[in-house]
C-alpha cells in the first residue's frame, strides 16, 4: 500500500449518514487493509466540547475505538472561524500523515473544507479595541450604520451579504478600517482562482472525495427523524445544563439551527414541541439544500448513495490507497 500525503474526503449535507460512513470505512480499512487510520472532523458545530445532543456528535461508543480530531476542541465563548481552523487543521493532518496514518477528512462545512484545500483571502485579526468599538456601533446604531459604511468604502461587500449577516458584514467594515482596501476584492482574486475545482490544491495531498447524497424524500425522513431523536436523548436538558454551568445563550455556535429553536421553545415561543420539531426539520432542509448547491459545484468528486453504495466506496478507495 502506498498511502503517503493521502486524504479520503468525505462529504455531504447534514444528515447524510457521513459520520456511519466514515466510521464503518476507518473499520474496513484497519481491518482489511492493515493501514492504521484516523478521522478528521470539519463540521464547525463538533469543534465545541459543550454541545453534542444537537450536533449529532458520534458518542465514544459510536466512534468505536477509531482516532478522532477536531472534535471537542473549542469551547462556545471562543468561537472558531475558518483560519482557526485552517491552523490546527493542517497541523493535525500533516503530523497523522507524517506517521503513516490513513486521514479521513469528514464533514458538512463546505466553506470550511474549501478553505483548507485552496486557500482563503488575507483578512487582518482586528485588535481588541477595534472589535470593541463595532460591537459598540451595532449596539447603538444598529446595523445600518455598518451598511452605510460600507456602501462608502466597499459596496461590492454588500451586494455579497444578506443584511442579517452581521458578523461578516462588521468585518468587511474591520477589514477596510485596518487595512484601507476592500475585502471583497480579496475575495474576487480567490474566486479568479476557480474555488469549486479541487483539481489544484494549496497542499502537497492526493485526495479522493466522496459526496453522499440521498433522495430527498429519503433525507426528508430521516432530518425529521433525527430531529426527534435529539429531543428524545435530551436536547432540553443539554441547554438548561449550559445555562446551570454559567452560559447566557446568546453565545454565537447556539444560534445554529436545532440550538436557536430549542432556546426560543423553552422561552415560550413555540406552541408545543412538535412545533418546534418541525421547524427544526424544515430549517435543516433549508440547509441541506443550500449545502448541496455548494457541494454539487466542487470537483473532482464521487456522487454516493450512503445506503447503497457502502462497497463502491471501499472498493475505489482500496484501489486509491494502492
Amino acid at each position: 500500500m502506498s498511502h503517503a500525503n493521502k486524504l479520503i474526503i468525505i462529504s455531504g449535507p447534514t444528515a447524510s449518514g457521513k459520520t456511519k460512513t466514515s466510521i464503518d470505512l476507518a473499520e474496513k480499512i484497519m481491518n482489511q487493509l492493515k493501514i492504521p487510520t484516523a478521522i478528521v472532523n470539519f463540521d464547525s458545530l463538533l469543534f465545541y466540547k459543550e454541545l453534542s445532543i444537537g450536533t449529532a456528535k458520534p458518542t465514544l461508543d459510536e466512534q468505536k475505538g477509531i482516532p478522532h480530531f477536531m472534535i471537542d476542541i473549542e469551547s462556545i465563548c471562543s468561537p472558531m472561524n475558518a483560519s482557526d481552523f485552517i491552523k490546527i487543521c493542517e497541523n493535525k493532518i500533516t503530523e497523522l500523515l507524517n506517521k503513516n496514518i490513513c486521514v479521513i477528512l469528514v464533514g458538512g462545512s463546505a466553506f470550511y473544507l474549501r478553505a483548507l484545500l485552496k486557500g482563503m483571502y488575507e483578512s487582518t485579526s482586528p485588535s481588541k479595541e477595534i472589535k470593541n468599538k463595532y460591537d459598540q456601533i451595532l449596539k447603538d446604531k444598529g446595523i445600518d450604520a455598518i451598511v452605510d459604511y460600507l456602501q462608502l468604502h466597499d459596496p461590492e461587500s454588500l451586494k455579497n451579504l444578506h443584511l442579517n449577516d452581521h458578523y461578516r458584514l462588521s468585518r468587511a467594515a474591520i477589514h477596510f478600517e485596518m487595512t484601507g482596501t476592500k475585502i471583497s476584492e480579496q475575495k474576487q482574486n480567490l474566486d479568479d482562482l476557480f474555488p469549486y475545482d479541487f483539481n489544484e490544491i494549496v497542499h502537497p495531498w492526493k485526495f479522493i472525495h466522496f459526496y453522499l447524497d440521498l433522495p430527498k424524500d429519503e433525507h426528508f425522513k430521516i432530518i425529521t427523524s433525527r430531529t426527534e431523536k435529539m429531543f428524545a436523548d435530551g436536547l432540553m436538558s443539554e441547554i438548561q445544563k449550559l445555562q446551570d454551568d454559567g452560559f447566557s445563550l446568546d453565545e454565537k455556535p447556539l444560534s445554529s439551527i436545532g440550538y436557536k429553536e430549542a432556546i426560543e421553545l423553552r422561552n415560550g415561543q413555540f406552541p408545543s414541541e412538535e412545533a418546534c420539531i418541525e421547524r427544526i426539520s424544515i430549517s435543516t432542509r433549508q440547509l441541506a439544500k443550500s449545502q448541496r448547491t455548494f457541494f454539487k459545484r466542487i470537483i473532482p468528486k464521487y456522487n454516493c448513495n450512503p445506503l447503497k453504495d457502502q462497497d463502491k466506496i471501499f472498493s475505489l478507495v482500496e484501489l486509491f490507497l494502492r
